[in-house]
């Protein structure tokens, strides 16, 4: 199990049991602090009471120490590896306590020699992941844990199913959303929390030691008071503490560049508190609409840092396909996961640790499609329901195609900024937004990709997400920062996040989220929306931070996002790859999905009727996955 995830931690690996108890740990060790053997894995705590399989970092560690060492309830030490810190906080303060203490991502593995109890905990954002259930029957039955799920695969034990129910997600959003996984039975742990396992095998407990959904109600109801300038002052303040504790590493450390507002911040923070030039990555593309590069060569100039950017040519972005089954190691539907790999690839060659921006989007209003969404619904919730549905059917009667030769005609801003007009794509996806008859259904729409997933997968029914049913805990939340909390809840953890680290552990790259320190996050809250979204500019705040240090010429452009022309690699050099998984035998023979709808979007993609790249991606990253998994189950051990 510990072999299949090296990539994960090549620089080291261990294992320890205790038969009597009927529990093993395996781990796998990519070296950041403190690179010695007083680092390795797994560990046991000084008092011999707790073993811990820890992955990630806590970065307020040595402020851990010293405040262990201030109690009288420090260890003798025999290393400076911030693993050996929080055992010995678990050791003098308990589990809870010592995760609230803690500033940092991971996931780890507890077992409690005295109390026979295990417990899995993951970071309060979920940077990083953590899989588990049981699997077998009889003497043969066994909790089963880890990073990826081909750890749990790679146990004699694995048997799970495809999930029906699951499926059916991961067709509307293009991931999974946790606590589910792909497969029946086996589940995510949630960001925040700690599931307690007794001897028994029995789930005791399943608690918060930290909830996202509380900072956000907090933050709402304690907003800052402030005059604007002394909030900027004090954003910068939480940002560039946050920065710094996550620049503290034993090898090699930079960050992720696209010249954007969020990477901008980062690197911008990052080298104003370094005595040298930080190192920061881009990926460049030739392709004219998907090319950052040059604003972040222009931002790394101005900043003065040691950039390196690298320009991919679209047969070396399209040689990633082929991995992503395995990398990703449960379907992921993102195909901003291609240039993340290259990124991460490329930062590899000269670093172990990257910085990223991510989060700035979710915490600071960053989206278009919030002020669209609720611009939008003001205008939809004036007209009644029954004429919406009539309007929407007749502006659905004209297809797509069609639609976008009007575009021709109008002004420019109705074409893509590759060129490619979408007119009717917008169009249509509108029409059906136009039905709906709440705020909530209206932005479920926006976000899906598959508007009725449960038709495409045989035998599947869609469960209640927070997207799909209203969680009463918000529901003193409305308008924009009501779709904010959804997606720090949702798309971050689920799809952002799992991105990130999927594509920057294949290459053994740890990655770093400093907008995702939880006091970042809790600050953020108490930001009035005057402060994120103002006069129709998104992160206000964040951008006056940033004009600190980055002059705003600079950083004055339409946002760009971090794509592949998929809808063009469909039609051209992955037609044969797509046709080969969409094949109307491969998927009757699966058993899973109903291939007439999947049929009708190729074909309709193929003629230029419609765009389906995002609908088609996510069937053929399923379909590739499936493939991968049942290769891999019939290989020979």
């Amino acid at each position: 199990m510990g072999d299949v995830i090296r990539h994960r931690g090549p620089d080291d690996g261990g294992i320890w049991l205790d038969a009597a108890a009927g529990i093993a740990l395996s781990h796998r060790r990519l070296a950041i602090v403190d690179l010695s053997p007083a680092g390795h894995q797994p560990m046991s705590s000084a008092s011999g009471r707790h073993v811990i399989a820890f992955n990630g970092e806590i970065y307020n560690h040595l402020e851990m120490r010293a405040r262990l060492e201030a109690e009288g309830l420090a260890c003798a030490w025999r290393g400076h590896s911030d693993t050996e810190t929080l055992l010995a906080a678990i050791d003098a303060w308990g589990l809870q306590a010592a995760l609230t203490a803690a500033v940092g991502m991971f996931a780890l593995a507890l077992w409690d020699r005295q109390l026979r109890t295990l417990h899995l905990a993951r970071d309060r954002a979920g940077e990083k992941p953590l899989y588990f259930g049981w699997q077998g029957e009889g003497h043969a039955r066994a909790l089963l844990f880890g990073s990826e799920l081909k750890a749990l695969r790679a146990h004699p034990a694995f048997a799970a199913a495809v999930d029906r129910d699951a499926l059916v997600q991961f067709m509307r959003h293009g991931y999974v959303p946790a606590p589910r996984s792909i497969h029946r039975g086996i589940s995510k742990v949630m960001p925040g929390m700690v599931v307690t396992i007794d001897a028994s095998g029995a789930v005791t407990r399943n608690e918060a030691f930290w909830s996202a959904t509380q900072a956000m109600l907090d933050g709402t109801a304690n907003s800052l008071v402030l005059p604007e300038q002394e909030a900027v002052n004090e954003l910068e303040r939480v940002l560039r503490s946050a920065v710094a504790g996550q620049m503290v590493a034993d090898v090699p450390l930079g960050a992720f560049l696209s010249g954007g507002i969020d990477s901008s911040t980062v690197v911008a923070l990052m080298q104003a508190q370094s005595s040298r030039p930080v190192r920061t990555f881009s990926i460049g593309f030739h392709e004219e609409g998907f090319n950052e590069a040059e604003h972040a060569k222009a931002v790394a100039a101005h900043l003065g840092t040691d950039h390196t950017e690298l320009y991919v040519t679209a047969q070396q972005a399209m040689d990633v396909v082929p991995l992503l089954p395995s990398m990703y190691d449960e379907p992921f539907g993102d195909s901003s996961q291609i240039p993340t790999r290259l990124v991460s690839h490329l930062a590899k060659q000269h670093v172990t640790v990257a910085l990223s921006g991510d989060a700035g989007d979710e915490l600071f209003g960053g989206y278009s499609r919030y002020a669209i969404t609720q611009r939008l619904w003001g205008k939809l919730s004036r007209i009644p329901l029954p004429l919406r549905r009539a309007i929407a059917s007749a502006l659905r009667s004209l297809p797509e195609t069609a639609w976008n030769r009007l575009a021709a005609f109008g002004p420019g801003g109705l074409r893509g900024s590759n060129g490619y007009a979408r007119l009717g794509e917008k169009i249509h996806k509108g029409a059906r937004a136009m039905c709906s008859p709440a705020l909530d259904a209206l932005y479920l729409e926006l976000v899906s990709q598959w508007s009725d997933p449960a038709s495409l997968v045989r035998g599947g029914t869609e469960p209640a997400t927070v997207l799909t049913q209203a969680d009463p805990a918000l529901a003193s939340l409305a308008g924009v920062p009501r779709m904010m909390a959804l997606d720090l809840l949702t798309y971050l953890p689920d799809d952002i996040l799992a991105k990130v680290d999927r594509a920057a552990m294949s290459v053994s790259l740890e990655t770093r989220v400093p907008m995702l320190d939880h006091r970042v996050i809790e600050f953020a809250w108490r930001l009035p929306m005057e402060h994120k979204i103002r006069d129709g500019v998104s992160k206000w705040a964040l951008r006056q931070v940033l004009y600190r240090h980055v002059p705003r010429a600079l950083l004055e452009r339409p946002k760009m996002g971090f794509g592949v022309p998929i809808d063009h690699w469909l039609r051209g050099p992955l037609r044969d790859w797509a046709e080969a998984l969409l094949d109307p035998r491969q998927l009757e023979a699966g058993g899973l999905l109903d291939p007439a709808p999947v049929r009708r979007a190729w074909a309709e993609h193929l003629q230029g009727v419609a765009n389906r790249q995002h609908q088609l991606w996510n069937v053929l990253m399923f379909q590739a996955w499936k493939q991968s998994v049942d290769a891999d189950r019939n290989a020979p051990r």
